[in-house]
Parts: structure tokens; C-alpha cells; sequence
């Protein structure tokens, strides 16, 4: 490069902005300690009376007895899970699969109806969230005095605080992991075998490993299972349309927002219904203001109604600037009143169509169950081969379950073939409840009714009272 060209300047024009530093963002968020603040009102009530619900059936039914054993239990041990008199086996898994799809059904049409209340009211995570929260209120305070501690150093009265806090919660969420175990094992065994931690394996795995579970969860990360785990948050807006019922903030009457005194003429002084306290911000348990519209974070649980109810009633404004309703009544395409009219719309039809279709059929199917489940096994060593007597004689086993609490007297049978007979040392027999038994027989046919090849039959157990028959198709082999 010549001299010249060194010395060229390089003209740099003034108020040209220099280039920035690309800028770092990070891909997750972090975690933003909320202080939700305890309120009072009708929607609390219902939560309240939805939790205590939800952990009466969770903590009572596997203490419940039934003709001498817990009357709800899976029974992983014997595949066997019992529902009060019901006794479902492995071969009636075609239920646990009705249920399951009665139950996405079910969250389909409610949702569709009432957007997520079920995460409001009764999801276990809102649940136990909700329960460590009122652990919190009774050792802490509520959301001032839990925000002051936090911000003050460490100190003998702090560290007893929290350690009290977490104890008790910790203990909890032991319980809960300890009657989880109950569902599979008896409960009753639990408790014998708890003052020697006498458990097995799986069941001490399960009860800290549920514990453990509950107090990250609801203890910890709350509000981020439900913004950043929990699916449902994510395809809720699948199943919401303009007539779902979902919690709305009234901009038209609450906007233009404005502090002003009780009493103060609001149209007059060009503000809307809402003082921007920022309540409603304050007792989320996701942390959300419902005032920037419907968010998937939102779980439904109504605080914000309850406590801006609480701040119209003290301003003398109407209730309801936060409210239940739907985004076509928010809009004025019909009055709020209408939204029962509205269930007919073809996608609530069909979800609840499926829904009574799948368990009507499980319903029938189980009303019209038969107390005995039967299989027949072929001895596969001997197909065929000739009595004494001259006779072509078949082996097999039949596996006879009683599926009912009462002992049944069952007589066996055969037929399909001409002279066809079974022989068996148990051809009359008594099954107990619960009862799982194998039995062998024989089957035996005149030659001339059975050449050589396979041929049909049917095996009969019926009640010797007559109360039921049921038939097995299998097959005898010809000589």
C-alpha cells in the first residue's frame, strides 16, 4: 500500500450514532418471589370448601372399610383394584380406559363452559399452593409482614420463623406422600409398620418421593408449574371461545383508572370505576394484572373478583368491575343473562355427546357385568388321545375368577359336539370371594362325532341356582 493511501483521513460526520453492543437476553425468567395477600369473600369461601373437599376424599377414603377390607385400594400386589363392592382385574382394564377418556371429556366440556376452574378450585397444585400459603399466613403474617422479614437480615427470631414455616410444611407434604402409599397399600399396614419405618422399598421410595414432590411444588415454585410446566395452561385456548366463561376486567367502565376520595363525582372528573389500587395484582396467587385482558397464566381462582368487590363496596361503586362472564356479553352481543343460552353451541354438544356416550357405555357395561370371569386354557402337550373306554379325549384347564363379594356355586358343563360329555373331579364347586381358581377337565366325544381335524364347542359355567350362565367358545381336536 503506497504512502498516499495511508494518509487519506477518514471523515466521520458528528451525530453519527456508533454501532451498540448486541444485546444479551436470557431465554428464562427468574423467578420473582409473589406475596399473595389473603382475601375474604364468596368466591374465597369456594375455595376453601373445594380444598377441604378435594383432601377429605384424599386423606378419608383410604381409611374407609368394606366387608373387612379398605374399600378403596390398588392393589398392585394381587392386580386387583377394589372400589367399595367393585373389584376391577386386569381384564376389565377397558374401564380404567373409560375413565380416563371421561375424564379428558369432562375437562373438555367444562372448560368450553367455564374456562379453568378446574385449576382455580380444585387442581392439586392450586390445592396444595393454596394449603402451603395458609401455612405461610399462620407462621409469617400476611403479604406485608412476609415481605418486611424477607427484607431483614437473619436473626434468631427470623431463622425460628422460617424454620417453623418449613417444618410444618414439610410434615404436610410427608402426610400427603405417607396416604398416596395408602391408595396401594393399606393404610392400616402403613400405620402398624410407621414406628419401625418397617416399609418396603417402593413404598418408601414413593412416600418421599411424592413428598418431595409436593413441598418443590406448592412450597417452592408454585405459581411456575402453572405458568411454565403445567400443558393445560397451553392448550386451554384450544377449547375457550367468545361464550366461554372466563374472568374479564370491564375496561368500558373501568378505564380511564385514577385514585380519587370516596364520594368523588368519577364521570365528573373524567376517570372510570377503577381507582388503580392494584389489589387485584396483590392477592394473584400467579402474580398477573387481569386488567391487561385474559392470560394463559390466569388459573381462574376469582381473587381479583372477591378483593375488587371489597374496594367497590368501600367506594360505593357496583360490584363487578371484575367479574365472571363471557368476551360476546363483554362486548354487548348479548346480555350477560344469556349465557345459559349458549350451552347449545355445537362444540359444548359435542364434547358432553362423547362424554355420556363413553360413560354410558361403561355404566351399562358394568350394570350387566357377570360376577365370574372364565378362560380356558388347552393342554398344549396332548392334543387328543383315546380312553379306555375308546373314547377321543381333549384336556384343558379353566381359570375361574369370582369378581363379587359372595361365594358362588358354579356347575360345569360342555357342548357343540353329539354325546359330547365333560368329566372333572370339580364339576360342582364352590368359589370363594375374590377367589382365582384353576381348574382342570376333561372333555370326551365318540369317535364317529369327531374326525380328524377341529371342531367347535362351548363350555358352560353356570350358578347351580340359576342366577347366571356365562359360555367360553374353544375347540376339540378330531382324531
Amino acid at each position: 500500500m503506497s504512502d498516499s493511501l495511508r494518509k487519506i483521513p477518514i471523515k466521520v460526520e458528528q451525530g453519527t450514532p456508533s454501532p451498540k453492543e448486541p444485546e444479551t437476553r436470557s431465554l428464562y425468567e427468574a423467578q420473582k418471589k409473589l406475596y399473595p395477600k389473603s382475601v375474604k369473600g364468596v368466591f374465597a369461601n369456594w375455595r376453601i370448601l373445594f380444598i377441604l373437599g378435594t383432601q377429605l376424599v384424599f386423606f378419608g377414603l383410604p381409611w374407609l372399610q368394606w366387608n373387612g377390607r379398605q374399600a378403596v385400594l390398588w392393589d398392585m400386589v394381587n392386580r386387583k383394584f377394589y372400589l367399595f363392592g367393585l373389584t376391577i382385574w386386569p381384564q376389565d382394564f377397558v374401564y380404567l380406559a373409560a375413565l380416563l377418556m371421561s375424564a379428558a371429556f369432562g375437562l373438555f366440556v367444562w372448560t368450553t363452559i367455564a374456562g379453568r376452574l378446574w385449576c382455580g378450585y380444585a387442581c392439586p397444585q392450586t390445592v396444595y399452593t393454596e394449603i402451603m400459603l395458609w401455612i405461610e399466613h399462620w407462621t409469617e403474617g400476611d403479604r406485608n409482614q412476609r415481605m418486611k422479614l424477607d427484607k431483614e437480615a437473619m436473626s434468631a427470631r427470623k431463622f425460628r420463623i422460617k424454620l417453623t414455616k418449613h417444618s410444618v410444611m414439610i410434615a404436610f407434604s410427608l402426610l400427603t406422600g405417607f396416604t398416596l402409599v395408602g391408595w396401594f397399600t393399606p393404610v392400616r399396614d402403613l400405620v402398624a409398620a410407621l414406628p419401625t419405618f418397617d416399609f418396603g422399598p417402593w413404598e418408601t421410595f414413593w412416600i418421599f418421593f411424592y413428598a418431595g414432590f409436593t413441598y418443590l411444588f406448592a412450597a417452592k415454585m408454585r405459581e411456575q408449574v402453572c405458568k411454565y410446566m403445567c400443558p393445560y395452561a397451553r392448550f386451554q385456548s384450544v377449547m375457550f371461545d367468545e361464550d366461554t366463561l372466563v374472568i374479564s376486567y370491564d375496561e368500558k367502565r373501568g378505564e380511564t383508572r385514577g385514585a380519587r376520595k370516596k364520594g368523588t363525582d368519577a364521570k365528573a372528573a373524567g376517570l372510570g370505576d377503577c381507582i388503580d389500587c392494584k389489589q387485584c395484582i396483590h392477592v394473584c396467587p400467579v402474580g398477573i394484572d387481569i386488567r391487561d385482558g385474559l392470560q394463559y397464566e390466569c388459573i381462574g381462582c376469582a381473587a381479583c373478583i372477591d378483593i375488587c368487590d371489597e374496594v367497590m363496596d368501600k367506594m360505593g361503586s357496583p360490584r363487578g368491575l371484575i367479574r365472571y362472564t363471557t368476551e360476546a356479553a363483554l362486548e354487548g352481543k348479548y346480555p350477560e343473562s344469556a349465557f345459559w343460552s349458549r350451552l347449545k353451541r355445537p362444540r359444548v354438544v359435542m364434547y358432553a355427546l362423547v362424554l355420556a356416550i363413553v360413560l354410558g357405555s361403561a355404566l351399562t357395561s358394568l350394570a350387566l357385568r357377570q360376577p365370574l370371569k372364565a378362560d380356558i386354557i388347552r393342554d398344549r402337550a396332548s392334543l387328543v388321545r383315546e380312553t379306555d373306554d375308546g373314547l377321543l379325549e381333549n384336556s384343558y384347564s379353566i381359570r375361574l375368577i369370582n369378581v363379587s363379594d359372595a361365594p358362588l356355586k358354579l356347575e360345569l358343563g360342555v357342548k357343540g359336539l353329539e354325546g359330547i360329555k365333560l368329566v372333572s373331579d370339580q364339576q360342582k364347586l364352590t368359589l370363594a370371594p375374590m377367589a382365582n381358581e384353576l381348574v382342570a377337565v376333561r372333555v370326551q366325544v365318540e369317535p364317529e362325532y369327531a374326525p380328524r381335524g377341529s371342531h367347535k364347542i362351548q363350555f358352560e359355567i353356570k350358578a347351580q341356582d340359576d342366577s347366571f350362565e356365562i359360555e367360553e367358545k374353544s375347540s376339540f381336536i378330531g382324531e
